[in-house]
């Protein structure tokens, strides 16, 4: 077993969690992932209302009776979600985890903190996670460039933000954004992090509440079939390579706006390519690590393949390579 500050802080047997992902953090995945050891986030506004969520909850308490969370994304919007609400039904859902991500959580650390919860919070740069640790919140979750979704715009992939991040940091940190093995898992363990966050690797899982022929054709992708849209106007996230987000990119190259693209890229066509599989209907988060999933086991059978290749990496072909005896080495 694998035992970093992060399993000690939220009560959890491996250092894995499976983040917050619209249309797929539903109560069937988070329930397998927390009975399986790690941590989970149910996603707050995959629900519709707030009093769905308080039901989300409830099923997912059917299923389990190990710790898990609920990611609140808070995001600008013309017309906003009630994120007070939904903060409030988590609070009184007893969840005593969340996740907070997109902007600044300020306005809801006093809430939860008075009511016992721990919240991790999800960053892309090591200046946004130095602001929220001055605010209080209990761990990090770092996301590299590989990440699916919002990759931020500084474009620092893991392998320089990891360490970064170890450096400044006074708290646990998990990195995000790549990881989908025990070789990923032991690296970010060397340079730094806790623990790692993965989304793309959950998403293709047979408990995944997403179409089959999503998860297929992440198996079948390789590293360069996602798409960076959003570039110019700064808002920059990955998401799958298809006719659509090639789209995007095409009019956002030419010279055209946000309002040329609005009804590409709105939320209910990417919900129903996940619900439907018809995988040019809209955009759909996957990151860089997709080109390392070839299967879609079981969330048990994941986290514990990952757990035992790490483990064998550090006891095996990790400690071959220390020193031996004085003055000798091991071969490479």
């Amino acid at each position: 077993m694998l035992s970093t500050r992060f399993t000690d802080l939220f009560g959890i047997e491996h250092p894995i969690v499976q983040g917050g992902m619209q249309w797929v953090g539903r109560a069937e995945l988070v329930a397998a992932t927390a009975n399986a050891g790690a941590l989970a986030f149910l996603t707050a506004l995959t629900q519709p209302t707030p009093e769905a969520l308080a039901a989300e909850i409830a099923r997912c308490r059917e299923m389990t009776d190990r710790p898990f969370g609920v990611n609140l994304t808070i995001l600008p919007a013309i017309t906003p979600p009630p994120y007070a609400e939904y903060r409030q039904v988590i609070i009184e859902s007893g969840v005593r985890i969340v996740e907070t991500a997109g902007n600044n959580p300020a306005e809801h650390m006093p809430a939860f903190k008075a009511a016992g919860v721990k919240v991790l919070h999800k960053c892309t740069s090591v200046r946004h996670a130095l602001k929220a640790e001055a605010l209080g919140v209990d761990a990090l979750s770092i996301d590299g460039f590989e990440c699916a979704g919002h990759p931020g715009e500084d474009d620092v992939p893991g392998l320089i933000l990891i360490p970064a991040a170890a450096r400044a940091l006074r708290i646990p940190f998990i990195a995000s954004g790549g990881f989908a093995d025990g070789r990923g898992l032991v690296a970010a363990l060397a340079l730094g992090a806790d623990g790692i966050n993965m989304g793309t690797r959950f998403m293709c899982t047979v408990e995944s509440p997403v179409h089959e022929r999503v998860k297929q054709w992440v198996v079948d992708a390789s590293e360069l079939d996602t798409e960076l849209i959003f570039r110019p106007l700064r808002n920059t996230s990955r998401v799958a390579g298809n006719a659509v987000s090639r789209r995007v990119v095409q009019i956002l190259a030419e010279g055209g706006n946000f309002d040329d693209l609005r009804e590409l890229v709105a939320g209910a066509r990417g919900r129903l390519v996940h619900e439907e599989g018809d995988l040019d209907l809209g955009i759909w988060a996957s990151g860089l690590s997709q080109g390392l999933i070839h299967d879609i086991p079981t969330v048990v059978e994941m986290v514990t393949r990952i757990v035992c290749e790490a483990e064998e990496l550090v006891r095996g072909r990790l400690a071959r390579l220390c020193v031996n005896p004085v003055g000798a080495h091991a071969s490479f």
